[in-house]
């Protein structure tokens, strides 16, 4: 080979060289915290909260950082905005729920792994050639359950979302709070029994501090419907009592005064005398308590289950079966979300759509914010956090410079 023909050959390469270099000097140059999302690829750099195995989130829990390729034909890269922290999240990382997700070797973990989170919302970054129906900039909700939202970023097919419509005067919390607990209690309002607002029907409830509870004494009164409401004794209680009223709540009262003597003839009183009806209970607690307060209901009516808080079984007096024909039923909004995913969308619709209105307030949040650089002892150690006794509010990861 003449030295002319190898300075030829030669200089290509020297050129990629000198590209490399220049690329390498312009990330460089940049902030820390902007770093991580350039690629001469187009590969998006993520961080995830997973779990290679079941148990304790402060056991188990890791943030493991991975590479996301561009999205193409029908795929939604996308970037969490926000991302609440629900019980039933925690009981899928312990490995006690019904559903689990799969563990897959999708991020690259050292043993297969699953990312934790049912709920958030997520900002499209960008979308496939083939996406028909979002695009980018749009905001999305996860249209299934077990499709991990703790984490930075994900990558997903159009069909496994659903479009926020119009996300005027919404910020992310509300959307990202929106499918499980909202609809919960929209759900089980609507679908079990038909209360009837101009024969100032009524519906009982334990648990109404929570978010389902607070939902549903709040779609409640926009309905027509008078409540009772039952809640545990704790500090602050009258503050608390006086929460749920400006809510919308009929009556507030502890586990302790339901199950008082006497506490039959007050529901007398504040039901015209038996005139009005409770049509319905809403349950999630479980064990002595809710048999109390199925013991108020009147003939005909539905208690309908969605959470078992004491992890007491349900103890059913027989003689409300034989002669007031008390009809128990179970809601499990995730089995429901699943096999209904327009009905879901119509849903999220019409609770985003009070929410602009001002007529449905969000519960009380605890924000965990999550950025780049978040450390996982941080972000762990809030999620332990939730099993602990009374909390101001609902733990949620709030992401910013991701």
């Amino acid at each position: 080979m003449n030295p002319t023909t190898a300075k030829t050959i030669a200089r290509p390469l020297a050129g990629f060289k000198i590209a490399s270099c220049l690329s390498r000097t312009r990330i460089t140059n940049l902030p820390l915290n902007r770093r991580r999302s350039i690629s001469a690829y187009g590969y998006t750099q993520a961080k995830a909260l997973e779990y290679s195995k079941y148990g304790e989130p402060k056991d188990v829990l890791d943030l493991w950082r991975h590479s996301i390729s561009p999205s193409y034909s029908t795929q939604l890269t996308l970037r969490l905005l926000a991302a609440p922290i629900n019980p039933a999240d925690i009981n899928q990382i312990q490995g006690v729920y019904p559903t689990k997700p799969p563990f897959t070797s999708t991020l690259g973990t050292p043993q297969p792994s699953a990312v934790a989170g049912n709920e958030g919302c997520a900002e499209v970054l960008s979308a496939g050639s083939g996406c028909k129906t979002v695009q980018k900039g749009d905001w999305v909700v996860m249209k299934y359950t077990g499709q991990g939202t703790w984490r930075t970023h994900m990558q997903v097919e159009e069909s496994q979302v659903l479009k926020i419509d119009d996300k005027t005067g919404l910020n992310a919390k509300q959307v990202g709070t929106v499918s499980v607990n909202p609809c919960t209690a929209f759900r089980m309002l609507k679908d079990f029994v038909q209360l009837d607002a101009e024969k100032r029907d009524w519906f009982v409830q334990n648990g109404s501090n929570s978010g389902v509870g607070r939902a549903a004494i709040q779609l409640g009164k926009l309905w027509g419907y008078k409540s009772i409401n039952v809640v545990r004794d704790r500090p602050g209680l009258d503050e608390l009592k006086n929460e749920l009223r400006e809510l919308g709540a009929t009556v507030v009262v502890t586990d302790e005064e339901l199950r008082a003597q006497g506490f039959e003839e007050r529901v007398n009183e504040w039901t015209d005398g038996g005139r009005e009806i409770i049509r319905l209970g809403l349950n999630c607690v479980g064990g002595k308590p809710t048999s109390a307060m199925a013991k108020i209901l009147s003939p005909d009516a539905h208690m309908v289950t969605y959470g078992a808080m004491s992890k007491a079984p349900l103890q059913v007096p027989t003689a409300l079966l034989i002669f007031r024909n008390i009809t128990f039923d179970g809601f499990w909004v995730s089995r429901w979300s699943d096999a209904n995913p327009e009905e879901k969308k119509r849903t999220v619709e019409e609770v985003l759509q009070l929410t602009r209105e001002g007529k449905f307030k969000d519960v009380p949040m605890q924000e965990v914010p999550w950025s780049w650089e978040t450390k996982k002892e941080e972000l762990v150690d809030a999620v332990q956090g939730t099993l602990e006794g009374f909390r101001k509010g609902k733990g949620i990861f709030v992401f910013g410079d991701t």
